[in-house]
């Protein structure tokens, strides 16, 4: 190896005979930068009082030039940076720091032995893919040099407007990893291509994909107990590098950024956006016991909430630390990274994991006008972004309805998917909540300006059970786990229709059928922004386990064979979400009733215009005026019934037309619903008998 100390510096590889040439370079941009003649390389540190840069050969443990930057000469404000001369794109780098004499080691973690990772790094590679390296060997990541070059042609983000969109969440490894998904790259970015005609044919507008950022997967020592695996973390909530994707994701180390674009190109060419789900409230650096990736060794006070007194990291995160969010040089991070994935990775949104972390101060108080949520608000960039928080977080901040706003964010509406649970199974009380859900939730929007689009509806997601689970357990299991069944939420208002688990008898099997058809009715209907979970459609399983995050196996992967299993479902997904998209009535842009001929919304019971709202009414009617994309008037009346007997609903009488059936959850398919223009006329115009447990929408349609 080669050491250079300050100044200029030339050395020649051993192996190229390329003559490299340590030059001052310049502070901006962060990270590295090809240039002509070589790449610039600058990174934040206001502690260290050592920094050097690592150039490696790929594979080796050992860098082959370490250069250490004179802070007389390549040291601008807290930035330090070098030109190397003569280096080209492909280079692999680190980065070492150290602080002398350190008088707080328990709040400056500095470690000299310590090669990290550059928190601008586009791309990181690793020796190893997917999983843990072999026994007793550390996976070792490098940073690389990288040129951003790809033909996008005429591609742009589609912006597709919220009131419009219906998003589609899934996990880019799951979605293709099981041997029933048929694609020639499995797991992987590509592997999502392959599948893009289904997508289009189910009809959603835009897929969520779970972290896709580098992170670390093998950050568990705990194994399933029955099994004998060892647990990964699979979804990928312990991020190590913000810019780069997830070289686990493609078809080979180093060709994660192409495969990636390629991915969101192929994608917006068949009409569907990409929304990101980032993780910036913690890193899987963990507590002060965890490893050192970046952050901790560059500039730990910085990045962490970190006590001044005895070096603990503030945990609102429940991961271990929590990033300094609205530290200014943690904010140009943040607002950094998400900035290059709209311009450079072409993407369409991000869904911000935990984000009331985000409101947090630098002492982990919260705040009243965060300055990360505002001046992500309002960056110019990012202004035609889609920004979805997850309005709460692990320390018990809970902000759905008062998020911080700035009438620009949306937020997972976790009250929609509680309330709606609690209403399909028949909890008393749940009648007024429904209503407040399927207008959009004004109760929690109205207020703060925000409209109807705001609201991010789901019934399932990621992080607890799948339909199919939602109305199979009572209770969750974990057990394969390894944590004793004491992981995930205790209270999930699932209903397992008399028997726990898989059953063979049909009585029990149709109910279960009917209450899934019900989820997706009243999903499909709702004022907000509908957002599915992958593979609900056609009734994927995780056996009743209600926090799957660390199973890489059949429990999180898709199984493909269930779309023809379950086809009635999957039609009636289909059919769900065309008829969305063929009324606007359903997807409305604001709680006002913008000059319709008639209310926007009106409530009813069984008799019209009489709801009941007492502690012990399980039924609700929903009438939907509005005007169709022809201009003519158009009407939607939707039935809930979650009692256990049948209801009789007198129907209003509608001017120059009559009431078509759309959807009848009880009914068996295919008659449980219509294809879309397909709906049969009622024989008796005037009342509707909804049978127990079941959803009917009917629509209004011209006298012929």
């Amino acid at each position: 190896m080669s050491t250079l100390r300050g100044g200029k510096g030339i050395v020649r590889h051993k192996r190229t005979e390329t003559k490299l040439e340590f030059q001052r370079g310049s502070p901006l941009p962060l990270g590295a930068e090809p240039l002509r003649g070589g790449v610039n390389f600058a990174i934040f540190s206001r502690h260290a009082t050592a920094v050097s840069l690592l150039l490696f050969h790929p594979g080796d443990d050992n860098p082959h030039t370490e250069f250490l930057l004179d802070p007389r000469y390549h040291r601008t404000g807290d930035i330090w940076h070098t030109f190397v001369r003569g280096l080209d794109v492909g280079a692999h780098y680190g980065w070492r720091m150290d602080r002398q004499p350190n008088t707080e080691p328990h709040v400056h973690r500095f470690d000299p032995s310590q090669a990290l990772l550059d928190p601008y790094a586009r791309m990181v590679v690793s020796e190893y893919g997917w999983g843990p390296p072999p026994s007793g060997r550390i996976k070792r990541r490098r940073c690389v040099v990288v040129d951003d070059d790809f033909d996008w042609g005429d591609d742009q983000p589609l912006n597709i407007p919220l009131r419009d969109t219906i998003i589609y969440e899934m996990h880019v490894r799951g979605y293709t990893r099981h041997p029933s998904s048929g694609v020639r790259h499995p797991g992987t970015f590509l592997g999502v291509i392959e599948k893009i005609p289904y997508l289009k044919e189910l009809g959603v507008t835009s897929v969520e994909l779970l972290p896709v950022n580098e992170f670390e997967e093998a950050d568990t020592d705990r194994y399933n107990p029955k099994t004998g695996e060892l647990l990964l973390n699979f979804w990928g909530y312990q991020p190590i590098a913000f810019f780069a994707p997830n070289g686990a994701y493609a078809t080979h180390s180093g060709a994660q950024i192409r495969e990636f674009k390629q991915m969101v190109k192929s994608l917006h060419e068949a009409g569907i956006e990409v929304i990101l789900d980032v993780v910036f409230n913690h890193t899987a650096e963990g507590d002060e016991r965890g490893p050192t990736y970046s952050f901790r060794g560059i500039d730990n006070a910085v990045y962490y909430i970190v006590d001044p007194h005895t070096g603990r990291y503030h945990n609102y995160s429940g991961c271990g630390n929590t990033l300094n969010c609205n530290h200014p040089v943690v904010r140009k991070l943040i607002n950094d990274a998400l900035r290059y994935w709209v311009m450079e990775m072409h993407v369409d949104g991000f869904r911000f994991d935990l984000a009331s972390v985000l409101g947090r101060g630098r002492d982990g108080r919260v705040l009243a006008d965060p300055p990360l949520l505002e001046q992500l608000a309002h960056d110019p960039v990012l202004a035609h972004t889609k920004l979805i928080a997850e309005a709460w977080d692990a320390a018990g901040l809970y902000q759905v309805g008062t998020f911080p706003a700035w009438r620009r964010w949306a937020e997972w509406n976790g009250k929609f998917r509680d309330d709606v649970r609690r209403f399909v199974k028949s909890d008393p009380g749940m009648t007024p909540a429904l209503a407040a859900r399927l207008a959009g939730s004004p109760d929690l929007y109205e207020s703060s300006g925000r409209q109807p689009y705001h609201s991010i509806n789901f019934v399932t997601c990621h992080d607890g059970f799948t339909l199919e689970d939602l109305v199979s357990y009572n209770q969750k299991h974990n057990e394969e786990n390894g944590e004793d069944n004491r992981d995930g939420m205790d209270e999930n208002f699932s209903w397992n229709c008399g028997v726990e688990g898989p059953t063979n008898d049909p009585a029990i099997l149709a109910l279960r059928k009917r209450q899934k058809r019900n989820f997706a009715a009243l999903l499909l209907v709702a004022g907000g922004v509908p957002m599915i979970l992958a593979g609900d459609e056609f009734g994927r399983t995780q056996r009743g386990n209600n926090n799957a995050y660390c199973q890489d196996n059949e429990i999180s992967w898709i199984d493909w064979r269930l779309a023809s299993a379950n086809r009635d479902l999957l039609r009636f997904f289909k059919n769900l979400i065309a008829f969305r998209k063929a009324h606007s009535a359903l997807r409305r842009i604001s709680f006002e009733n913008n000059g319709a001929e008639c209310p926007q919304i009106q409530w009813h019971g069984v008799k019209p215009l009489q709801p009941d709202w007492s502690y012990e009414s399980r039924a609700l009617a929903m009438s939907i005026c509005g005007t169709g994309e022809d201009g003519q008037p158009e009407h939607i009346y939707v039935l809930a019934n979650a009692w256990w007997e049948p209801l009789r609903f007198q129907l209003p009488a509608l001017p120059h037309a009559q009431w078509a059936r759309f959807v009848d959850t009880a009914l068996p398919p295919p008659e449980d619903i219509a294809e879309v223009g397909g709906e049969k006329p009622l024989e008796d115009p005037t009342a509707y008998e909804a049978a127990p447990r079941s959803v009917v929408i009917l629509v209004s349609q011209l006298r012929r």
